[in-house]
């Protein structure tokens, strides 16, 4: 009796046709070292050049960033303000940091820690908690503690936790008065945040001050004769500080329309994105013309190899692959290449980034750079290589489908 096979017929999966791709790759692995080499010479500069930029630019944001004064929006000029527009200039779409300032000229003390250390007409700057030029400083935390600026600290001669006197000055009735409040040191800011001569307190301190100077009775400053001074609800200025360096020039221009007066850094920050513009052409093109010769070899190299492999195609066929299968088997092809490309061309650009970063970075602050990509943008590069190879290798297979299984017999 005939054995009947009850089993059904199944075509080879896709486990087969990646397997019989990568067996092809390798035992073709001339030209498909060749069309390796194509794909890194693309790929790696394109990641160098990219990296580069994004170095460059992401440095110089971040030397901006770093410097709070780049954040700053100063008001010129003293005005009229209420709390209500205090409150509308908080709700202002990027505004990270605001707190009201007194008059311009009562914003001056003196300082002295003894006879022999005094610092004479230090600024000083109300402060509290998000103020950037603190950064991880803390704040003070009453009226009776201070920041020093590092060139306060140097000229006084004192370290955190020493005490000092802050010396107000008013001319009142024809006669000459000095108030002042003994202070501790609750933090010292580096020089590279403020340079001049400093003191930051709080708010309700300087507005002492300006009462002071105003001629009103100041226990705080050891005048407590006179009239009592008013509750503060306007104020003549105010401290202002973007979020970030794009949200700097939205700032001006509301208080602009507000018809008060501001100055920011914004040619800095304007140099910077005009270096970004400029990289960013720059990349577009070199990047583009790269793209556009690499697809054109890929696709000659992908039809030339389809036109060499006729019967090896065919014969696929014949094994009962579908006809989707021959385009499948191409794309295949095509995406194993990319990623060994791609892993080849990541080492190179890898090897070029450190020899940059070591031959251009050694004027950089710790840990600067002029070479970088970050996680996401490897992964998007990647993602492009991937898609530009499959698109092409579509070109070829489309071609393939139409290869009949009777070609594999032909020359027999």
């Amino acid at each position: 009796m005939t054995a009947v096979n009850n089993r059904p017929n199944r075509r080879p999966g896709l486990a087969l046709l990646i397997e019989l791709a990568g067996r092809d790759l390798w035992h073709d692995r001339k030209v498909s070292l060749c069309i390796v080499a194509s794909l890194v010479a693309v790929i790696a500069p394109l990641l160098l050049l990219f990296g580069l930029k994004y170095g460059v630019v992401s440095q110089l944001n971040q030397q901006l960033q770093s410097d709070p004064r780049n954040l700053e929006v100063r008001m010129l000029g003293n005005y009229d303000l209420n709390e209500d527009w205090f409150a509308r200039l908080r709700q202002q779409p990027g505004v990270g940091f605001v707190i009201p300032l007194t008059r311009s000229l009562n914003t001056t003390a003196d300082l002295q820690r003894d006879s022999q250390h005094y610092v004479a007409n230090a600024e000083v700057i109300p402060t509290g908690n998000g103020d950037p030029l603190l950064a991880a400083l803390p704040a003070p935390a009453s009226l009776e503690q201070v920041v020093l600026s590092a060139s306060a600290a140097s000229k006084l001669g004192v370290q955190v936790g020493d005490s000092l006197r802050l010396l107000v000055l008013r001319k009142l009735e024809g006669s000459n008065q000095r108030g002042e409040v003994a202070v501790n040191v609750a933090a010292i800011l580096p020089h590279s945040s403020f340079t001049r001569p400093a003191v930051l307190v709080q708010l309700d301190l300087l507005v002492a001050m300006e009462n002071f100077r105003d001629g009103f009775a100041v226990p705080l400053l050891g005048f407590s004769t006179g009239n009592e001074a008013p509750v503060r609800s306007r104020y003549a200025r105010a401290r202002i500080y973007a979020n970030g360096l794009d949200e700097v020039a939205p700032i001006a221009q509301w208080l602009d329309g507000e018809h008060i007066e501001s100055s920011t850094q914004a040619r800095e920050i304007e140099a910077v994105k005009a270096i970004s513009r400029v990289l960013g052409l720059i990349f577009a093109v070199i990047a583009w013309t790269a793209l556009i010769g690499c697809a054109a070899s890929l696709v000659g190299a992908f039809l030339a190899n389809i036109d060499r492999k006729r019967k090896d195609l065919a014969l696929l066929r014949l094994l009962g692959f579908q006809r989707s299968a021959a385009a499948l088997y191409i794309v295949t092809q095509a995406a194993l290449l990319t990623v060994l490309a791609f892993a080849l061309g990541y080492g190179a650009y890898l090897i070029g980034s450190s020899v940059f970063n070591q031959a251009l970075g050694t004027n950089l602050a710790d840990n600067g750079f002029v070479c970088k990509l970050e996680p996401i943008h490897i992964l998007l590069a990647l993602a492009g290589a991937m898609l530009l190879s499959m698109l092409v290798a579509a070109i070829g297979g489309f071609r393939a489908i139409h290869i009949q299984p009777a070609e594999s017999l032909r020359g027999l």
